[in-house]
């Protein structure tokens, strides 16, 4: 972090831009933001303080983390009914991008859910699932051919993982892969809190000739346990106009190879 601040801010401003920071770093030292702010170490200290009472970041030894360090992973059920409206307009969307005919993927997960749902009208797909709720919708709802891969139940998420599930993309090539992810940072990439999880998103990016992301920016500077894609791994991202300027701007510096689409 090499970028100082041409004048002083007051502690408030100084203190909102470390949160800012954090949201595009994995974690930030104390000589790291002194310099940043040409401030001594003891008003960093304060600063740090008052935002991890604030329960705004995490203080660890010589420095600072995101409070959502590590996150944890909620029910199906749970994730539902967090931020409902984003996800359906990021889901209206990617239906953009599916057309009669296609052979696509649908990860698991409540966005991909809203999706499907968006693609009741479509003529002669082929979906490949893990999710058996979205399974269960297209086979009520819909035409499409469907694939639901075997393996292991995720207790509380209904979706299936494991080997079985994995090997059974391992011949297949689609259009498209609809991909989602709990968190995403621009040093960790994508990331996902279940290790078998991680290695089926792996599979399907690899089964496809187009992976599009979907999620929204609360996602955004949080960490899961385990990565399983960067940026240069996908062909189009779809995100909600809610992300902060510093995170946008950063995206945006990936355009060249990258299509980013807010709604």
């Amino acid at each position: 972090m090499t970028i100082h601040m041409e004048h002083p801010l007051f502690a408030e401003e100084r203190q909102e831009e470390i949160v800012r920071l954090l949201r595009t770093k994995d974690r930030l030292t104390v000589p790291q933001l002194c310099e940043h702010f040409q401030v001594s170490a003891a008003t960093i200290r304060n600063d740090i303080r008052k935002l991890a009472a604030e329960k705004k970041l995490k203080r660890i030894s010589g420095g600072i983390i995101p409070f959502q360090k590590v996150g944890f992973e909620v029910s199906a059920a749970s994730k539902a009914e967090l931020n409902s409206q984003l996800k359906m307009k990021i889901a209206a969307k990617a239906a953009e991008f599916v057309k009669d005919g296609d052979t696509i993927i649908l990860d698991a997960g409540t966005t991909t859910l809203e999706l499907a749902k968006c693609l009741s009208d479509k003529k002669n797909l082929t979906i490949v699932i893990n999710d058996l709720s979205i399974a269960l919708y297209l086979e009520q709802n819909s035409t499409a051919n469907i694939i639901l891969l075997s393996g292991f139940l995720r207790r509380g998420q209904q979706c299936t993982v494991g080997p079985w599930a994995t090997a059974s993309l391992s011949s297949l090539n689609v259009d498209t892969a609809f991909i989602t992810t709990n968190s995403f940072s621009f040093t960790k990439g994508f990331m996902t809190p279940d290790i078998q999880q991680a290695e089926l998103k792996k599979a399907y990016i690899a089964a496809s000739l187009q992976t599009i992301i979907m999620f929204d920016s609360s996602k955004v500077g949080k960490i899961s346990f385990i990565s399983f894609a960067q940026l240069e791994n996908i062909d189009k991202l779809i995100t909600d106009s809610n992300m902060d300027d510093t995170a946008k701007n950063l995206l945006s510096g990936h355009r060249d190879r990258l299509e980013i689409l807010f709604v």
